[in-house]
């Protein structure tokens, strides 16, 4: 592959870090696929990019990368950020601990919070803004000053400035922080009403107490990236995945990190929405299946759906747009228990990477879902997931781990057992599917269901039998779909501001007037990313409810026509479809305007990952797989190698280097223009 525009979308995952490479000079794509290295993720970055030095050009012939990461989620976590302290109004220094006072476990006491910024680092100092945005009382630099000396003294990296009442007047906090820019010894400054000028005190400290611990973890990380990339010869645009499934430019990613959390599944959704759109199925559940986790998102229309904010973990809070996203501890190395009482648990706990299944014979004895599929014979012991990349898979390891843990205890036969793994994870992963179908009022037979990772293709068919969902959609390269939505995803930069105040109240010019404030502010970020934008679009939202309720429904509206009627009428259709009626009677109010500019990039023909036309597959292997309770010789495909028009009945397997397919009894599997397999039941 050469030429001067090569994109390169890349994924860095728990196990793999994946590459997705298109050349927009001859209109070819690639993928390549590393082991990742925890803890340095800029390594196997780094060993991936190198291997597109075998092209004349190496990395000099890279125009774009586009980078879906998990280092700051991982540090969230795995409590890794940055040592950070927080300035506040005397008084608030407790909001971060005290939250909504939701507690870990919705029944019994149990449970702790350690909040990111402790009690210690957390420094009051005199201000106050009232809530009609008033001055009540001057904020006293001199004590910002002396804050600022003890949290130095203290060894923190980062700092964070939160005022109460700021979305209604940031004024006190501004001075502040102008102060604090002046005398901290780097760039880890937040503001609270910089990152979210919104109403509502914890979830604005939480946002912005992350987005602090988080600058020097998250942009140290890109800005060593960007400079072993230069080394290379990288001349192009290094851009960050949001959450949102929008992209921003390394430095955007750098002042506001917090907005990368959960940035790979959120490219993932992406692909899955413009694939299922291009075969012809807009309505699509999305199910990411890796080593830990199992991920699912709706698609509804073509569109994916939105959040306004989400948890990391528990208190931790991140109030930015997002695409919705459920995730579950079911993934190919969930652990397989029996607990007390007697009952098989599969998960949250989860084998990860290192040690890895037992099968991968790095020392964990417990069963994991990639153990029963082994022992099931629905992946080949010798050519797992990666292409080799692994090594061989050891069979009796796993038959040890399952007897052990799952069949003794039980009293069942190891091959019920594994099945019973199996049984078992299928189970939670299908609650989650109709936890964002069903319990969201949408019927999941009405949808496609899209599965991707290393681990959705050997659930697939599973997973349309329990939902009911007459096609399955197995995207060409399942493994690395994460890191082809990052070569589709367009630039997106959002804006929000509180208005709170009754829909009969609102003066709609001033309405007009921010949004055309937030439309040139968005389109100076979009200009200065550098990269080619195809066309751009505004996506205008209120935030709204009734009088005396608590949580608002997001309602798209249009710039040009922000008057009372036509937003009555908008949030009346946005109410009754959350809740299925209305509160007539009841005052509305507009408690938020957000506003997001969106940089079309442009797109690629996706038939460009079809199979070549004069592709012919080779005659097939076969491959021993339990069945129905016996061992059957079942056949085996390249799944690459399958031409299109090619219909497969199962049972039978399909095997690329980025993961399997298992095609259980009953189902079809035809490859189409795109190189999907389209799945159905017999």
């Amino acid at each position: 592959m050469s030429g001067q525009r090569r994109v390169v979308g890349v994924d860095v995952g728990g196990t793999f870090t994946d590459l997705f490479v298109l050349d927009e000079a001859d209109q070819s794509v690639a993928v390549v696929k590393v082991p990742s290295t925890r803890g340095e993720e800029a390594v196997g970055f780094m060993n991936g990019i190198a291997r597109l030095d075998d092209a004349a050009d190496g990395a000099a012939g890279i125009a774009t990368i586009i980078h879906g990461t998990t280092v700051g989620t991982n540090a969230l976590l795995e409590r890794k950020a940055a040592r950070t302290g927080l300035i506040t109004t005397r008084g608030f220094a407790d909001v971060l601990e005290m939250r909504r006072r939701d507690r870990p476990h919705t029944w019994g006491l149990r449970g702790e919070y350690l909040p990111p910024i402790p009690r210690d680092l957390r420094k009051e100092v005199d201000e106050r803004v009232l809530a009609d945005g008033s001055v009540h009382t001057e904020v006293d630099l001199g004590q910002v000053e002396a804050r600022v000396r003890e949290l130095l003294a203290q060894g923190c990296e980062a700092v964070c400035v939160f005022f109460i009442n700021t979305y209604a007047n940031p004024a006190n906090e501004a001075a502040a922080v102008a102060l604090v820019r002046e005398l901290w010894p780097n760039d880890c400054v937040t503001s609270s009403a910089e990152v979210l000028p919104e109403i509502r005190e914890f979830e604005r400290v939480s946002t912005a107490s992350l987005n602090a611990a988080l600058q020097p973890v998250v942009g140290g990380y890109l800005r060593r990236l960007e400079g072993n990339l230069r080394e290379r010869g990288f001349g192009g645009q290094l851009m960050i995945v949001q959450s949102n499934g929008g992209v921003m430019s390394r430095q955007t990613a750098c002042e506001l990190p917090v907005r990368t959390t959960l940035s790979g599944p959120a490219a993932g959704v992406i692909a899955c929405a413009a694939i299922a759109q291009a075969a012809g199925h807009p309505d699509v559940m999305t199910g990411d299946m890796g080593g830990t986790s199992f991920d699912v998102s709706l698609v509804v229309d073509g569109r994916v759906a939105l959040a306004e904010q989400t948890s990391i973990a528990f208190g931790m809070v991140v109030r930015s747009p997002m695409i919705q996203i459920e995730t579950i501890g079911a993934g190919g190395g969930s652990i397989a228990k029996v607990d007390a009482g007697g009952m098989l648990q599969v998960g949250p706990e989860s084998a990860g990477s290192r040690p890895g299944p037992a099968c991968y014979g790095h020392g964990n004895p417990y069963p994991t879902v990639t153990d029963a599929n082994l022992l099931l014979g629905r992946i080949d012991a010798a050519r797992p997931l990666g292409g080799g990349l692994l090594g061989k898979l050891d069979v009796e390891l796993a038959r040890a781990a399952i007897q052990a843990h799952v069949a003794g205890p039980l009293g069942l036969d190891v091959l019920e057992a594994a099945e019973a793994i199996l049984t078992v994870a299928n189970a939670k992963m299908a609650g989650a599917l109709r936890l964002v179908s069903i319990e969201k009022g949408h019927d999941p037979r009405r949808f496609a269901y899209m599965p991707f990772g290393g681990g959705g293709g050997l659930h697939v068919c599973a997973m349309m039998r329990e939902t009911g969902v007459e096609t399955g959609i197995v995207p060409r390269y399942p493994g690395v779909t994460s890191a082809l939505g990052c070569v589709m995803a367009d630039l997106r930069h959002d804006a929000v501001r509180t208005v709170n105040r009754g829909l009969r109240e609102v003066d709609f010019e001033i309405l007009r007037a921010l949004a055309a404030e937030f439309r040139e502010r968005c389109d100076a970020h979009l200009a200065s990313a550098g990269v080619a934008i195809a066309s751009v679009r505004e996506e205008l939202f209120l935030d709204m409810l009734y009088q005396g309720q608590t949580h608002t429904v997001m309602v798209p509206v249009e710039a040009d026509r922000l008057d009372a009627q036509a937003v009555e009428a908008a949030f009346e259709t946005a109410y009754r479809t959350e809740f299925g009626r209305l509160l007539p009677g009841i005052p509305v109010r507009i408690m938020n305007l957000r506003y997001a500019r969106v940089g079309v990039r442009p797109k690629f023909d996706l038939r460009l990952l079809a199979p070549a036309g004069d592709v012919s597959p080779g005659p097939a292997a076969t491959q021993r797989v339990h069945v129905d309770g016996t061992w059957t010789d079942v056949p085996r495909h390249a799944r690459l190698d399958l031409p299109v028009g090619t219909r497969v009945v199962g049972p039978a397997i399909l095997e690329q280097p980025d993961t399997t397919v298992w095609l259980e009894p009953g189902f079809s599997a035809t490859t189409d223009d795109h190189g999907n397999l389209i799945l159905k039941p017999l």
